[in-house]
């Protein structure tokens, strides 16, 4: 480890078996390294241990009210530490491994480190799909909290250059598995008692196809956050963001979709899915320009947009 006070030569491996070994290494001597996901990159640490999840919470600069997603291997290991009735079950069984997070009742006596949960009695849990994240958590044995692998509240990384970009000194080592292929975070659903649901996040998991499993309810109503990416000012460049944008102003760089052209574009084809993955690196580059602003072209409001247009509400919120 790295003495106190001093920071780390942060370092980018290239995903392989040598680089899962240096990651778990690392992770049980209680550091957090950046790992690709299929949704974005993480930054995992052993959510077992207190200091190593607090030292996730100060290389993001990330307000300890805010919870973090615990990712687990396989179901088994997520009823070791929270309690699922028959509807976060048939939840779990048809979406994991992927891009589904559930917030459930934490089981009394599990070990996770207090500090996860951010206070709550309930915990995030998600089993990743991506190859690079599902061996660092056979590697490692432990669950692993992940929140985005960024500074709190910035853009989100799909790509190993972005968490450098922030992060850079602050962590030991990104496993640089390329651009991820979703682009957006995971779908995050609270299933109450009763068996009801509660979309909190809107993600690569389609509404619908979700209602189609359990009764499902807006997550509306509450002033507590209950997971990670509720805040109302999240996921934002530095520059002012224009939503819903068709032209550019003189002072814009303009992010494209469909026939809307622009100076990059989320989709020329206006395909939701490409428009997804491109997102982040899409704001990333905007950022990077002369252009004192940032524009976004209207995205449709359905599947993965509404996806997609949440992070964008969110990004611009800032600048309101």
């Amino acid at each position: 480890m790295a003495p106190q006070n001093q920071p780390f030569a942060t370092r980018i491996a290239a995903y392989g078996k040598a680089a899962v070994e240096e990651a778990c290494r690392l992770i049980l001597a209680g550091e957090p390294v950046a790992v690709p996901t299929e949704t974005v990159y993480g930054l995992a640490a052993d959510a077992t241990n207190e200091e190593a999840v607090r030292r996730i919470y100060e290389a993001k600069g990330r307000p300890a009210f805010n919870p973090l997603i615990v990712h687990v291997r396989d179901l088994a290991q997520a009823e070791e530490i929270a309690s699922f009735g028959d509807a976060a079950r048939a939840l779990a069984l048809a979406w994991w491994p992927g891009p589904l997070t559930l917030v459930l009742p934490l089981k009394a006596g599990a070990a996770i480190a207090p500090v996860v949960t951010a206070g709550l009695a309930t915990i995030a849990l998600r089993c990743p799909a991506h190859p690079a994240m599902r061996a660092l958590l056979e590697a490692c044995g432990r669950p692993l909290a992940a929140p985005s692998a960024n500074a709190s509240g910035g853009i989100s990384p799909t790509r190993a250059d972005h968490v450098v970009k922030t992060l850079e000194g602050r962590i030991p080592l990104v496993v640089d598995g390329g651009e991820t292929e979703l682009g957006v975070e995971s779908t995050i659903v609270a299933v109450d008692e009763d068996g009801g649901i509660r979309l909190l996040r809107p993600g690569p998991i389609d509404f619908a196809e979700l209602a189609a499993l359990a009764s499902l309810a807006e997550g509306e109503g509450k002033s507590a956050i209950e997971a990670p990416g509720q805040l109302r000012s999240h996921y934002a460049p530095t520059k002012a963001l224009r939503l819903d944008a068709t032209a550019a102003e003189p002072d814009e760089w303009l992010i494209g979709f469909g026939a809307v052209a622009g100076d990059d574009s989320l989709s020329a084809k206006g395909d939701l899915r490409e428009a997804a993955a491109r997102l982040f690196h899409a704001l990333h580059r905007a950022e990077a320009q002369a252009k004192a602003c940032i524009a976004v072209a209207p995205v449709p409001e359905e599947g993965i947009g509404r996806a997609i247009n949440d992070r964008l509400r969110r990004a611009a919120s800032s600048r309101d």
